[in-house]
């Protein structure tokens, strides 16, 4: 079963079809670089430049960094302020051609999206309790997940740390940007984990954005910390695999938040036999679990 998903950030909005049988890219993923100023028209034709180049016709599963609550953004902490009260799920579906044209988007927020992917095939498959993925980009994204189920739009990355938006102290951006040491950087990365712990007590951190491909270089790094922190599995893919389970669960007509994580194999069954009946975009919360008929 393929899905397509689109990853927008801040600096790059990227995207594939996933075979969402094995949790992964079903195709090598196309990436162009997000405008500035990146308002909502030129995103969206970034996203429809994107699923173009793979000829998709069919569901669309898109991330947004945001807050996003039933296909409206009602945050742009790191893209252009007019994306705010934006129906942003519309807009997408529109520019790739309608309903008719056969990919309406389902959106959510692009950490919630990640954690997702993550708690479905990733670091946090089978894990109970509470466990808390972080994705370090160009701002700092959150998904916190309660014995596998998700609370949404949680954007702990603007928790304060030191006087600031916990983003711009510690997210892989400032890193660049102050072109801080890897010992420097993790000690800000573990004052905010601290702070995190403090108010969750997670029993798990999962780290993922680009930066979890030299997890290495800094994790060994982090002291004091009592949950486990590991890096994410899927990397920088996590976002789009966890858009198209987004928007496989919108077209199965799954209830939000489902669980994400049972006990068994971990992968998803085959689809139920017909074709489903899609839920109407504007019931489709933000985010979406996986489906149970999935399971």
């Amino acid at each position: 079963m393929r899905v397509f998903g689109v990853d927008i950030g801040g600096s790059g909005i990227k995207g594939a079809p996933v075979d969402l049988e094995r949790g992964d890219l079903a195709d090598e993923r196309h990436k162009v670089l997000t405008p500035h100023p990146a308002t909502p028209d030129a995103v969206a034709d970034g996203v429809r430049e994107v699923v173009a180049h793979f000829g998709w016709t069919g569901p669309v599963g898109a991330t947004f960094p945001g807050v996003v609550t039933g296909g409206i953004t009602r945050t742009a902490a790191n893209v252009d302020k007019r994306w705010i009260g934006t129906d942003a799920a519309a807009l997408l579906t529109d520019r790739l051609g309608g309903e008719a044209g056969g990919c309406p988007v389902t959106l959510l927020n692009d950490a919630d999206a990640a954690g997702l992917a993550e708690m479905r095939f990733g670091a946090g498959r089978g894990r109970t309790g509470t466990v808390i993925v972080l994705t370090l980009g160009t701002g700092i994204g959150s998904a916190v997940f309660t014995d596998g189920r998700l609370l949404a739009n949680t954007e702990l990355g603007h928790l304060e740390l030191n006087g600031h938006d916990a983003e711009k102290r510690a997210s892989t951006k400032v890193k660049e940007d102050e072109d801080l040491s890897w010992q420097r950087w993790a000690r800000r990365v573990q004052k905010y984990l601290a702070h995190v712990e403090m108010l969750f007590s997670p029993e798990l951190f999962v780290i993922g954005g680009g930066v979890s491909r030299k997890a290495e270089k800094f994790l060994p790094l982090i002291e004091g910390i009592s949950a486990e922190i590991v890096p994410a599995q899927l990397q920088n893919n996590a976002g789009i695999v966890g858009a198209a389970m987004a928007a496989y669960a919108a077209r199965a007509g799954a209830t939000p938040a489902a669980a994400v994580a049972p006990a068994g194999s971990g992968r998803p069954s085959a689809p139920p036999p017909g074709p489903p009946t899609r839920a109407p975009r504007s019931a489709v919360a933000s985010p979406v679990g996986w489906p149970d008929a999935a399971r």
